[in-house]
């Protein structure tokens, strides 16, 4: 079971890559039009060092937004979940928030706080990874079916009880498949700091670089590195879900 999650994976890499250097030759795109995956390692030993350090830079501040999305997503979506009134007061305030363009509020942020790269790029890697584990979390708390309640409370469980002990067990499932997308999308808002705003840091900023100098082959290098940090968090994700809510998973096998 574990080499055939970790084999099936790697083998469907492997036949998009070559199906991408395949798609390369067949049409005869220079790499100035399109590179192909055996124009990327010449890009990574060229630029080896400005990978691990923007790599880097990359990284800890997605992770630190992820973080910061998950503490106070997980707060509001149990707000709104207990709470009727904050659900109907909140849910149209996030629909209209998460609809703004994120590219829009780059500009915005860089203003307010002048200079504060790093902080920039945190905030809108949790702006924009928030919403679906709030959602999540608030969908998981109040659809909790009612019969449960009432027989807990037959039997003399308190509402604090109730809420620990069988609502948000009960939520794990949710939140994770939610985490599992904010994964990708706090890569999004990390990235768009970096391009937008020019602070000469992170990959964003190399990709920058790379596009101004038609070098082709270290964009898509860039790409195919953030491609793999996503992944690498994306099972970390996985990892931590089957510690916490491996049950589920078992219950549907």
């Amino acid at each position: 079971m574990i080499m055939r999650k970790v084999l099936v994976p790697i083998f469907a890499i492997v036949v998009f890559l070559v199906f991408w250097e395949l798609l390369v030759w067949v049409n005869q795109w220079p790499n100035y039009k399109m590179a192909s995956p055996s124009d990327l390692w010449p890009a990574y030993v060229k630029y080896d060092t400005l990978f691990f350090t923007y790599g880097w830079q990359t990284l800890w501040r997605t992770v630190a937004g992820l973080l910061l999305a998950v503490v106070l997503g997980t707060a509001l979506g149990v707000l709104m979940g207990v709470s009727r009134t904050a659900r109907d007061a909140l849910y149209p305030l996030l629909v209209g928030f998460n609809a703004i363009p994120k590219a829009t509020v780059v500009p915005i942020m860089a203003l307010m706080f002048v200079g504060q790269h790093d902080l920039n790029t945190i905030l809108l890697a949790f702006m924009i990874s928030f919403f679906p584990i709030a959602v999540s979390v608030s969908i998981g708390l109040s659809t909790l079916e009612p019969e449960y309640r009432d027989i807990l409370r037959a039997l003399g469980a308190s509402k604090l009880m109730i809420f620990r002990k069988i609502a948000l067990p009960k939520t794990l499932p949710e939140f994770f498949g939610a985490l599992k997308v904010s994964v990708t999308l706090a890569f999004i808002g990390t990235n768009l700091v970096e391009i937008i705003e020019p602070h000469g840091r992170g990959l964003g900023h190399l990709f920058d670089s790379a596009k101004i100098s038609s070098d082709y082959p270290l964009m898509f290098a860039v790409l195919i590195v953030l491609a793999l940090m996503g992944i690498l968090l994306y099972y970390v994700v996985v990892a931590l879900e089957r510690i916490f809510a491996g049950w589920a998973e078992r219950g549907a096998d």
